[in-house]
């Protein structure tokens, strides 16, 4: 059985509702997924209240994907597991939450400047639901105004991280949110961790108290997948895999199912976290 513990909704930045994935992963026969939505629960939320959670068919892992901050990397952390209605963590989703806000009014400040003006207003409805309003967003209202043809042309061009119209937002630093993850019960795991290009780094966090590695990734080579996966294995860490999912038009995969993890990561993973 195949399952893919990192998947992102419209909570975020994803193109397809958080119960429209949950049906994608039935018709794909998925064991397990996990909703990793960008610095929300969101998601988790309305499947609890569409009465999708709990569920044994696929099994659903609660999750959240952190941004952190280090200047000239991206490092992000997946925690699973944690306690929804932990006090810190609520009040720093919340702080992320009004950032973003603040943070895409500034961008499109940026952009005006750069002679490609946008309507914030815009933004917020083409995201739709998203309470974490993202890069993502922006670059979909860019391309509806015709200035790009694909989000991936909007990222090189414009908005990659310390690009012409990127700005910053607030985040903690990795070893702070290793602590915070765990503070809320939860498994904190580097994901795509081959993306950061520097092991020296990744080898840092796990001595800060990484419970896990993202070997498999769409953006992992298999040397790299087998090199992450021994990395875990010899370190006494969770193996963990997932598609990185969005749903968005020309970004693999497309659809979920494709790119999967074998089911023993989630037994792991539900083992460490005393779940069924």
């Amino acid at each position: 059985m195949a399952v893919d513990l990192h998947i992102h909704t419209t909570a975020s930045d994803g193109w397809l509702t958080p119960v429209q994935v949950v049906h994608k992963a039935q018709a794909a026969s998925l064991a397990g997924i996990a909703i990793t939505d960008h610095d929300t629960l969101e998601g988790l939320n309305i499947l609890k209240e569409a009465g999708y959670l709990p569920s044994a068919s696929p099994v659903i892992v609660p999750g959240i994907e952190f941004s952190t901050d280090l200047p000239e990397h991206e490092v992000h952390i997946l925690a699973y597991g944690m306690d929804p209605q932990h006090q810190e963590l609520q009040n720093y989703l919340q702080e992320l939450i009004r950032d973003r806000l603040t943070r895409v009014e500034k961008m499109l400040a940026k952009l005006t400047q750069l002679g490609y003006p946008l309507e914030y207003r815009r933004v917020r409805e083409l995201a739709g639901n998203a309470k974490a309003l993202g890069r993502p967003h922006v670059a979909r209202a860019l391309i509806e105004k015709g200035y790009f043809l694909t989000i991936a042309e909007v990222f090189e061009r414009l908005l990659m991280k310390n690009g012409p119209a990127y700005v910053p937002h607030y985040k903690l630093m990795p070893e702070e949110v290793i602590r915070l993850i765990h503070r809320a019960g939860g498994a904190a795991v580097l994901a795509h961790p081959g993306q950061i290009h520097n092991d020296d780094i990744v080898a840092g966090l796990i001595t800060a108290g990484l419970d896990g590695l993202e070997a498999y990734h769409p953006h992992h080579c298999a040397d790299e997948a087998e090199r992450y996966q021994q990395w875990a294995l010899d370190s006494g860490l969770l193996t963990t895999g997932g598609s990185d999912y969005h749903g968005m038009p020309g970004r693999f995969p497309e659809q979920l199912g494709v790119f999967t993890a074998e089911d023993a990561v989630l037994a792991q993973l539900q083992q460490f976290l005393h779940i069924a």
